[in-house]
């Protein structure tokens, strides 16, 4: 009987740093000595470049556009310290469906016994997560995820990506889906911006995994196309994305989440408007969650 393979997704808005926090992740669970594949499911393709020196592959569409039939070991390369890299790339600019590339390569790598073949103990999913098509939300809908977390900071627009996100796991959670397994927030640097995350954890049914802060350590690491695991593994930045990656380890129960309605949604962030106006202006000290 083959062991059990957790399967996690990990969604964000487009510049959020999703595939940061994800490589980092997928880097320090090599580094602790489990078998990891990272399926990037951008179209951009640029999911796994800081696990492979800054070197992009060829995705799967790449490879169907060259020859009908893929014989998927052509699509995984190997990373730091042996992490399994595979990109499932997009259509040509302007032509067809972005989601198309995470449908065409979940299925691939499944009707050939991929994750099997390779005996992982790890598939982490790097999914877009500004919208949630059909293709975006196969990680979801499926079930392939058991547990999806997200990527956000404390601006709006990442807030209202994870609202979505949540909106759904939701949808598909009575026939299968994934669950939710909790919010990873990126960026936080300030007591505000810690005070809106959580406020929004709370309001919507589900937790803070990490705080990561933002750090020019990861910058630094990047532009050498590197992971700041590998780049700097003694760095403060490393043993917070080694925190993580226990966490997403140890975590073992998912939730179905409580998103806000575009209206509530609205309101609860003109409250963090005029709380942060009045901080501004002297009128409150501090930051009260419970707004």
């Amino acid at each position: 009987m083959s062991k059990k393979i957790k399967q996690i997704a990990i969604y964000g808005k487009g510049g959020i740093g999703k595939s940061t926090t994800t490589s980092n992740i997928s880097a320090a669970l090599v580094e602790a000595g489990y078998k990891v594949l990272q399926f990037g499911c951008d179209p951009k393709s640029d999911s796994t470049n800081t696990l492979r020196d800054g070197k992009y592959i060829p995705t799967v569409l790449d490879l169907l556009r060259e020859k009908p039939k893929v014989d998927a070991h052509d699509a995984i390369f190997e990373g730091f310290k042996g992490v399994y890299c595979v990109e499932a790339g997009g259509p040509a600019p302007g032509v067809g469906c972005a989601g198309r590339g995470i449908i065409t390569a979940v299925e691939l790598l499944k009707q050939q016994n991929i994750f099997e073949e390779l005996d992982l103990d790890y598939v982490i999913y790097d999914v877009l997560g500004d919208v949630v098509c059909g293709g975006f939300a196969v990680p979801i809908r499926e079930g392939i995820a058991e547990h999806v977390f997200t990527v956000s900071s404390s601006d709006f627009m990442a807030v209202y990506a994870a609202n979505n996100l949540m909106k759904g796991i939701k949808k598909y959670s009575n026939s299968g889906g994934a669950l939710f397994g909790g919010i990873i927030a990126n960026s936080i640097n300030s007591p505000y911006q810690q005070g809106i995350i959580e406020d929004f954890a709370k309001q919507t049914s589900t937790q803070i995994v990490e705080y990561v802060p933002r750090s020019i350590t990861v910058t630094q690491s990047e532009l050498s196309g590197r992971t700041t695991i590998e780049a700097q593994p003694n760095s403060k930045q490393a043993d917070v994305y080694r925190s993580l990656a226990r966490k997403i380890h140890e975590h073992t129960e998912s939730r179905v989440p409580t998103p806000l309605e575009i209206d509530d949604l609205r309101a609860w962030s003109a409250r963090w408007a005029d709380q942060l106006l009045a901080i501004e202006a002297g009128e409150v000290r501090g930051v009260q969650a419970n707004i």
